[in-house]
């Protein structure tokens, strides 16, 4: 199978100038709102606040940004960031932001969800563009302070001014992506991918650390030590940064040829057929809009079930050992 290989956009394909004089209302001052807020007006661009009388929007004025109530905010920015939870975001935008879209405004998502399952849907006289970090919102700051950068992938779903994807692009620059490298896809690619990292890959790998944890202890071996082997060094993280810096198989040259005939012979034994089927099973229940309604309903009876995941998460058999490995690696006695 040859895929088609993706073009990356970076410093030299954004132009700040079509950002001049545009007034841009971040809506939302969490992790991500803050991050990007400070980038951009580090990067010399108009920015204010739209936010809840709340800590954030006490935060937001302590860092010396106006802020107003949202629905001020809506009326008053150029171009709108929708950076509050992907939850609360349709009431918000119905009650506080649809009134205000006035012809010629830009609308900007960090998540194609409310967009791609339908929960939101702008006028088509307005621009419509996502700007989506891969990166959480301390890291957009601190990168960028240090002047480095981070991947996003952007979209464009309505171009109304013929200039979206010019638009998103600046604002790529503005918050210091396009420094690392920037993607296009659409507003449905992105909220697939994200969910299926959350709900395919990330419980694969969760549930086989316990696994593996499990039968080690069966048979006898130390449980903290185990958990050290499994991923309590450190190790395991700096394994998935060298993947992202050489590919999967340019960092195997970094483990001892024991590790790496091990690997790879065991790898080729695996009878991967279940995992696939599980995983394309969760892949159409989010493409279907299946999770997406699922999710809706529970928001709509006040979160019974996720409440009782939650407490049932609680009773991770593995956290006397982690916090004993924690205590014991992270919190060692002063000598």
């Amino acid at each position: 199978m040859v895929l088609e290989l993706t073009k990356f956009y970076h410093n030299e394909d954004a132009d700040l100038t079509v950002l001049k004089n545009k007034l841009i209302a971040v809506i939302g001052y969490g992790n991500q709102g803050r991050a990007q807020a400070l980038n951009m007006r580090d990067s010399s661009l108009n920015v204010i606040i739209g936010n809840i009388k709340d800590s954030y929007w006490e935060l937001a004025k302590n860092d010396g940004f106006d802020v107003y109530p949202i629905k001020e905010a809506a009326s008053k920015g150029d171009i709108l960031f929708l950076l509050i939870p992907d939850e609360v975001m349709p009431q918000v935008y119905e009650n506080e932001i649809q009134s205000k879209l006035s012809e010629g405004k830009v609308l900007n998502f960090a998540s194609g969800y409310n967009i791609a399952f339908g929960l939101i849907k702008p006028p088509k006289s307005i621009d419509v563009v996502m700007l989506a970090p891969r990166m959480i919102g301390k890291f957009v700051r601190e990168l960028f302070v240090k002047g480095e950068g981070f991947p996003s992938f952007i979209a464009v779903e309505n171009d109304a001014s013929g200039k979206a994807k010019e638009i998103v692009l600046a604002l790529a620059k503005a918050i210091g992506s396009t420094r690392a490298g920037v993607l296009e896809v659409t507003m449905a690619q992105e909220a697939y991918m994200d969910l299926f990292s959350e709900q395919g890959t990330g419980p694969i790998i969760g549930r086989t650390l316990m696994a593996a944890f499990q039968i080690q202890v069966d048979a006898g071996l130390p449980p903290e030590a185990v958990l050290v082997e499994l991923y309590m060094s450190g190790e395991l993280g700096l394994v998935f940064q060298t993947f992202a810096e050489t590919g999967i198989a340019g960092q195997m040259g970094l483990h001892s040829q024991t590790s790496q005939y091990g690997s790879i012979s065991r790898s080729l034994t695996l009878n991967i057929d279940p995992i696939v089927e599980h995983l394309q099973k969760v892949f159409e229940d989010i493409r279907n809009g299946d999770f997406a309604e699922e999710w809706r309903k529970e928001q709509e009876a006040g979160y019974p079930k996720f409440k009782e995941l939650t407490e049932l998460s609680k009773l991770n058999p593995l956290a006397p050992y982690e916090k004993k490995v924690i205590e014991g690696l992270r919190n060692k006695p002063e000598e």
